[in-house]
């Protein structure tokens, strides 16, 4: 038996011998010749392996032969594969070096004076759900925008004032395009709104400066809303509210959806019930109908419709200071229409192309005390982009862009008119590079020419990111951005030229569980703002001569975690800016760029009584005006603005919302400036009387029930 054991081991030893076996050994460095260790190194197919050690050497036996690949794998780097031919008892490989994988987990981005809110980024700012759920907007874009970093709250306009400056510097696009005219147009003193509905939107990206060269003519910001992709089912909308109802209906199926709304309001049944401050005549009303389809093609791209018209208007009796009576009549009737179309596709090759064109309509009808006044604004875009990746670390997006802008006034019983028709061409170029998986810089370029003007400019920007951690990320970003003037103002002194500001950002950004910090320090300088000499109402002797500058400092801090079914923020921004313009001579504060801003915004879900009840505060320091009776230029200040506003949405049913909001439970006399007589009274002063809030609180009660096969869903779906 012994015999047989000894023959069997005598018998796999010979065996063994007769395999022939290969030692492979080698090095694999970084992109900094640094040595690599831990990369998996192996032979595909086998078992046959070993990882590098601190100095990135490895060797390990094979008993393979012939024509193998050898595999070279680590997480975060890209794997590679060396073919190699097994046949000497020993192989040394050539020094590998393994380059860094980018992709959105473990890249860096850049946060300089940028918002992201998509579904796609893990720094989610606002949805479409935040901005109709935040208190004090009352389901206003714009309205919930106010509460973030960057913005001042002027509760008697509605549009979006950022970091000093005027509501006319930022920009409002949808899916790339300029919207013209997207405030709904209002008489003075009574605060505008967006025009479109957030139901429209699945993002936005929202820049308080220092924006991509992709965008332009617009001196401070740039708002870039992003319409949704196909719909999810077919579904019906009505809603019901304190001031108006309307009707949405939505047909989709997996390649194209189609929705179309119609809404109908009028404040007058709500202003004969809730006491105002305001002289109302006719309160606004209004009407509008919109349409969004969405298509798949053929070949994997996406083309996009969106359409929409309304009209309304308003009658107010607006007094004067010095003079009995109810003052002057305002009568004003709009009418407006935008449409857009663009197409988008993503190739295999690493190209992205993307084409759109859109068109506003607006045309205004004042009746000013007596005097009838028609006024017309249109513009139409046409954009063209084509993006490629040349590699993970370099990609590059060009575009061409074209504006055709016409404005007129008419004074309709004289038939005089005046007006104007620019020829604007755009060409931009910037450009991602990714130095690593830590850092990257976003270099562009745009260049524009405006026929009115018979100007050229050219406006460089940059980004510059660092990952500091997993969580953290210092951000820089500058650059030079130019802006044809208001309207009102080119159509006096057709030969006006850029206005121009200088952008410098330092962000830092910190996110993790729920929480994101984000603070950000800015310098904004101007150049060839607007001059003229007399009052706004008519200006003589308009140039490009001004200059100024914005400095100063936000916080921003959101929890969705840390408190069970609750979601705040929190922010607070600084604000020194100081500007000479219009009519004032020396460096003054503007009035609409208070110091200190601050807001907070609280929702919490009650799950017991199936309801989510909000609350926001918002604050600034107050408004600068020139007082005639007292000596300079914006020598004086109002008192502080302050707007509690409480919501609370019930669902009692999966298909039935019921929504009701207040804004300013405090009653808070907020004032915003005043407005002083021409000439002083016998006295020798000049009377005034305030530009108050036109109605202490404003009420809001909505019912939004969804007609659809699938009973759990609601409006909540479209957000």
């Amino acid at each position: 038996m012994k015999a047989i054991f000894s023959f069997l081991i005598l018998f796999v030893l010979i065996q063994g011998l007769g395999v022939s076996q290969t030692v492979l050994s080698g090095k694999v460095l970084d992109e900094k010749n640094q040595p690599l260790p831990g990369v998996n190194v192996f032979l595909k197919g086998t078992f046959d392996g070993a990882s590098t050690d601190q100095t990135g050497a490895f060797q390990f036996e094979t008993t393979e032969s012939g024509t193998q690949i050898l595999v070279f794998s680590m997480m975060g780097f890209k794997s590679q594969e060396v073919t190699v031919e097994l046949a000497a008892k020993t192989q040394e490989i050539p020094t590998l070096t393994l380059k860094e994988e980018f992709n959105d987990l473990n890249t860096v981005t850049i946060s300089a004076g940028a918002m992201e809110a998509s579904d796609e980024k893990k720094s989610v700012i606002l949805r479409p759900l935040d901005i109709v759920t935040t208190p004090s907007a009352v389901g206003d874009i714009v309205g919930a925008f106010q509460t973030l970093p960057g913005t001042s709250t002027i509760g008697n306009d509605g549009r979006l004032f950022v970091r000093g400056g005027d509501a006319s510097e930022v920009g409002i696009f949808i899916d790339g395009m300029r919207v013209g005219n997207a405030y709904g147009t209002t008489a003075g003193n009574v605060p505008t709104r967006t025009r479109f509905n957030p139901n429209l939107f699945k993002g936005t990206f929202f820049s308080t400066g220092g924006y991509s060269a992709e965008f332009g003519q617009a001196l401070s910001s740039a708002l870039a809303l992003n319409t949704k992709d196909l719909a999810k089912r077919n579904q019906g909308d009505l809603s019901i509210m304190s001031v108006g109802g309307g009707y949405s209906h939505t047909l989709a199926n997996d390649k194209r959806s189609l929705t179309v709304s119609g809404n109908l309001f009028d404040l007058n049944p709500y202003q004969n019930i809730i006491k105002q401050d305001f002289d109302w005549e006719r309160a606004p009303y209004g009407i509008d109908l919109e349409l969004a389809a969405q298509q798949k093609t053929s070949k994997g791209g996406l083309w996009k419709v969106l359409a929409r018209t309304e009209t309304g208007g308003m009658q107010l009796w607006q007094p004067q200071p010095g003079r009995d009576g109810r003052g002057i009549l305002v009568d004003l009737t709009n009418k407006y229409a935008y449409a857009q179309t663009n197409w988008r596709r993503a190739y295999e090759n690493g190209w992205s192309l993307f084409g759109g064109f859109s068109s506003s309509h607006n045309k205004d009808f004042y009746i000013l005390d007596g005097l009838n006044l028609e006024r017309k604004t249109n513009l139409s875009h046409g954009k063209f982009t084509a993006t490629y990746d040349f590699s993970e670390r370099v990609s590059a997006k060009n575009g061409l862009e074209y504006f055709r802008n016409t404005y007129s006034e008419t004074l309709i019983e004289s038939a005089i008119s005046r007006d104007f028709e620019d020829h604007q061409s755009y060409i931009f170029s910037e450009w991602d590079w990714y130095l690593s998986r830590k850092l990257v810089l976003r270099s562009g370029l745009r260049a524009g020419f405006s026929s009115l003007a018979n100007e050229k400019w050219l406006d460089p920007r940059v980004s510059l990111a660092y990952k500091i951690s997993n969580n953290e990320t210092v951000s820089l970003a500058g650059g030079r951005f130019h802006q044809l003037p208001e309207e009102r103002f080119r159509v006096l002194a057709q030969g006006l030229k850029n206005t121009e500001s200088e952008h410098l950002i330092l962000n830092y950004l910190y996110q993790k569980d729920g929480k994101t910090f984000r603070a950000e320090a800015f310098h904004k300088s101007y150049d060839e703002l607007i001059r003229f000499e007399g009052i706004l109402q008519n200006p003589k002797h308009i140039r490009n001569e001004g200059e100024g500058f914005a400095r100063g400092f936000d916080v921003f801090f959101r929890d969705r975690e840390s408190l069970k079914n609750t979601d705040y923020w929190i922010t607070y921004s600084f604000v020194d800016s100081k500007r000479s313009y219009f009519q004032y001579v020396g460096l003054v504060q503007p009035d609409f760029a208070p110091k200190h801003n601050l807001s907070i915004v609280v929702k919490h879900f009650v799950a017991g009584l199936k309801s989510q009840l909000g609350m926001s505060w918002s604050f600034n320091d107050g408004l600068t005006y020139t007082d005639p009776n007292e000596p300079g230029e914006m020598n004086s200040k109002t008192g502080s603005f302050q707007n509690l506003s409480l919501s609370w949405s019930y669902l009692p049913r999966p298909n039935l919302i019921i929504h009701g909001a207040i804004t300013n439970v405090t009653a808070h006399q907020n004032i915003f400036g005043y407005q002083f007589a021409q000439v002083p009274n016998e006295q020798g002063r000049f009377e005034s009387i305030p530009l108050s809030q036109g109605a202490p609180r404003f009420l809001f009660l909505g019912i939004f029930l969804t007609l659809s096969k699938d009973k759990n869903a609601n409006n909540l779906n479209n957000l």
